[in-house]
């Protein structure tokens, strides 16, 4: 799976299974940026880390909600390394545990423009940049969708449930649309993995108290997630395009 001097985009990469995809993908050669949108010092801390290990590195600031933010976050990438060769769609947002008769329209709103506008415009700006209708060389995406787009999450996050089924759904069409141009699309879906996504919407014990209900009996880690996405960006998977790979424990 090596790939040396390629270059690779996270977004959401300072923390969670985002770092851990650029921590796998530095030691299998990439150059990586690193985007954040508030916690520069978890991206300068990653990035610091990975040059440790000798690899390249940058962290790149933007909300992936924000137009003017994505455009500015892969015009950095261009200056610095002047190709793109890979790229995931890993940032997203969760909320506090909610029935649909409880949300408000600015919570879905927000969830909608994070987790799937922001996605969209991540991945037409990967696309331009790699499709050979665009003068690209080719690539790959993988776009984090989650179990819960099966699931729905009824009583807590129906809201995220359904911003990843949309995510689903663009990877098959993307995939489609963009497979005589160089570029490969796919997903990967993880079931509870034990990160701080569970503390952020509100519930720092979800993992523990989901455990018994897991097939495995155990949650996911941020690397079995990352050890997947490594494979579907790289040259081992070069026949795979469309697909959503599950990493849920059979959950």
């Amino acid at each position: 799976m090596s790939a040396t001097n390629k270059v690779l985009l996270v977004t959401g990469g300072s923390r969670g299974i985002g770092a851990a995809i650029c921590r796998q993908a530095s030691e299998a050669g990439y150059r990586v940026a690193v985007n954040y949108v508030s916690n520069r010092a978890a991206a300068d801390a990653l990035v610091a880390e990975l040059e440790t290990g000798g690899g390249e590195a940058i962290a790149v600031k933007g909300d992936v909600g924000n137009e003017a933010d994505v455009l500015a976050m892969f015009e950095v990438v261009d200056k610095t390394f002047g190709r793109l060769d890979a790229f995931v769609n890993n940032a997203g947002i969760v909320d506090a545990k909610a029935r649909v008769d409880e949300m408000s329209g600015a919570r879905v709103e927000r969830m909608m423009r994070v987790n799937v506008v922001g996605s969209f415009l991540c991945a037409r700006e990967a696309v331009k940049r790699m499709s050979t209708r665009h003068g690209g060389k080719g690539g790959a995406i993988v776009n984090l969708s989650s179990v819960a787009a099966i699931h729905g999450a009824a009583g807590e996050y129906v809201d995220y449930a359904a911003s990843k089924g949309a995510i689903d759904t663009m990877t098959i069409g993307l995939a489609r649309e963009v497979a005589t141009e160089g570029v490969r699309v796919n997903a990967v879906s993880p079931g509870i993995t034990d990160t701080e996504i569970h503390a952020s919407g509100g519930q720092p014990d979800r993992v523990a108290r989901m455990r018994d209900v897991l097939p495995m009996k155990r949650p996911g880690s941020a690397d079995e997630v990352a050890s997947a996405v490594l494979y579907l960006l790289s040259d081992a998977a070069s026949y795979i395009t469309g697909a959503i790979l599950n990493v849920s424990g059979g959950r």
